[in-house]
């Protein structure tokens, strides 16, 4: 049965997408704001489809901790959910992402037009410096910028990999930076078919303000994530001990 709603699910996901996109296309025209309304409009209907579909709920905590205005907010990054989940909680939001994704016929256009901001990895030396511009001028535009410091989706359990990237701007920039952690890769893992019924928790942890060196920065940005995670896996496991079957085939026999 999770099987055939996940699948019903993703058809109804994909469908769902491919329709705001191409009914969508005259808000390209317009603001970043609209585009961004637009995407806020495509991942709320998502959520609502994972709840009603596959009984998957995302609760947002700590959100008395998201600054107000200009800051970097650093997430774990184990699904999809939370890229979608995250702009609905933000006024003015923007991902940073490789440079290639602007290059997708359409998609790549609704990145463009949110003002999204692009690491041109190709440029090597030359990349961070650009990044940092961008990076340097949303937040003082007042934008929420995104960045999952792994880089990649990791699963729920798997060892930690955190890049230096974050760091740098967290010093170039001299921004408040709010740590996420979550646990959405318990429900909608980054691999497989099948989405787990249960609450996937979105976590705002207490932010880390502007004055440490990159070191101090890295290892609290990494102890503060990297705990709350594992207790809020501990906790989504203590309450649906099926999960950790689930878990243990993607992780093997030794889960948290």
């Amino acid at each position: 049965m999770i099987l055939l709603r996940s699948l019903l699910f993703i058809l109804l996901f994909y469908l769902l997408t491919t329709v705001l996109a191409i009914l969508g296309l005259p808000v390209l025209l317009l603001s970043r704001h609209a585009v961004q309304n637009l995407a806020r409009f495509w991942a709320r209907s998502s959520i609502w489809l994972l709840d009603k579909i596959c009984r998957t709920k995302v609760e947002f905590r700590g959100l008395e901790h998201l600054p107000q205005g200009g800051c970097i907010i650093a997430a774990k990054h184990q699904s999809t959910l939370e890229t979608l989940a995250l702009t609905t909680i933000t006024s003015d939001f923007s991902y940073v992402l490789k440079r290639e994704l602007l290059s997708i016929p359409i998609f790549g256009w609704y990145l463009k037009g949110a003002e999204q901001i692009a690491l041109d990895r190709a440029k090597r030396g030359q990349a961070l410096a650009d990044l940092t511009k961008q990076v340097s001028e949303a937040v003082a535009k007042g934008r929420q910028i995104f960045i999952f410091p792994e880089g990649t989706r990791k699963a729920a359990g798997a060892p930690p990999d955190y890049k230096s990237g974050v760091a740098h701007l967290y010093v170039s920039t001299s921004a408040i930076c709010a740590p996420v952690a979550l646990n959405s890769g318990l429900f909608w893992p980054r691999r497989g078919l099948s989405i787990q019924p249960g609450v996937a928790v979105i976590a705002f942890l207490e932010p880390i303000q502007p004055g440490l060196d990159k070191q101090g920065f890295m290892s609290l940005l990494q102890d503060r994530i990297e705990a709350a995670t594992a207790d809020l896996i501990a906790e989504s496991l203590a309450n649906d001990p099926s999960l950790k079957n689930a878990l243990a085939e993607r992780l093997g026999p030794a889960v948290p």
